[in-house]
């Protein structure tokens, strides 16, 4: 049974893709649902994702699809307020998902007739390398720690390191304390892209990139940060943020 907020949210996404053949922003759905921040957005696209309504494809932007809608909202919105009211409150929540856009779907088992290549299961090894700062930056990036082992579907071309972070400066775009942050090495990165930036060769901090002229800002998704403007010749991208894993 789902709450109110989430037949909300399910109802407000359904209709805008319906209307426009895309789903709307986080932005969009903060403002329908009156939420002050995007973190409840990503709270409720997590619950509804765990629950087998929507699914979050990876890489990919406003990557949302609408599995299947509930029994109520295929009645109408009457029927849908009457379901939302008799719900019980919600406990707090604790998924055990992985986040930035890993599904809960499990992979369909293979059949006799149509087997599936072993490759598909395979999964690759992934260098941790230590911690990043999501909050006052760290000492840079460590010699590897351990390893860990994703899903090929969750990583882009190239090569990968993964980061734990530590800090609360990025908690509004669902980076939290704790975390391991997968990223794909590149030196380069676009603006909006969030990046592990090397300032003055010696720190190490999560952030997302906004280019100010000739100048390069971190900005952080926490009101409490402040966005450091820096000089292109004090920060060096060392990688674009893939996936986020959360352990529970």
């Amino acid at each position: 049974m789902l709450t109110r907020k989430q037949l909300d949210l399910l109802r407000f996404i359904q209709q805008r893709m319906q209307e426009c053949g895309v789903p709307p922003s986080f932005d969009e759905m903060k403002d329908a649902l009156d939420l002050k921040s995007k973190s409840g957005i990503h709270r409720l696209i997590t619950a509804l994702e765990e629950r087998g309504f929507l699914r979050r494809l990876p890489n990919r932007a406003r990557a949302i699809e609408v599995i299947r809608l509930p029994d109520a909202l295929g009645r109408g919105p009457e029927a849908a307020e009457a379901a939302a009211a008799s719900a019980p409150e919600p406990r707090r929540f604790t998924p055990s998902v992985v986040e930035g856009g890993l599904s809960k779907q499990p992979p369909a088992s293979p059949s006799p007739a149509q087997p599936r290549a072993y490759e598909e299961f395979r999964g690759v090894s992934i260098p941790v390398m230590g911690r990043i700062a999501a909050g006052t930056p760290i000492a840079a990036i460590q010699n590897q720690s351990h390893s860990v082992t994703m899903s090929p579907d969750f990583l882009a071309g190239g090569e990968h390191y993964a980061l734990e972070v530590r800090g609360d400066s990025m908690v509004e775009a669902g980076i939290l304390d704790g975390d391991l942050v997968v990223i794909r090495k590149q030196e380069t990165a676009n603006t909006g892209d969030i990046i592990v930036a090397l300032i003055d060769d010696e720190e190490a901090t999560l952030k997302r990139l906004r280019r100010r002229g000739s100048s390069i800002a971190l900005e952080a998704a926490n009101p409490a940060y402040e966005t450091r403007v820096l000089g292109p010749d004090r920060v060096r991208i060392q990688g674009r943020l893939v996936s986020l894993v959360r352990r529970y």
